[in-house]
């Protein structure tokens, strides 16, 4: 929930505010393409991206701290 709630919150400040802008860099951490897995019966397809910005990061700090307090 942090994490989300800390993406949104960069992205109407960076959208809103010119100084604020560097708040809306995202940063993909994960795979490129999607792992495939072919079994000729079954096939599975693997892949995971994380969109990491600066106010995510701080919202699960916040939400960590939060949580431990109550």
């Amino acid at each position: 929930i942090g994490a989300i709630s800390g993406s949104f919150i960069g992205e109407i400040l960076g959208n809103n505010i010119n100084a604020l802008r560097f708040l809306k860099n995202t940063y993909t951490i994960g795979m490129g393409t999607p792992m495939l897995i072919d079994l000729k019966v079954l096939a599975v397809t693997f892949g995971i991206n994380f969109n990491i910005n600066i106010m995510s990061i701080i919202g699960i700090i916040l939400a960590i701290i939060l949580y431990r307090k109550y």
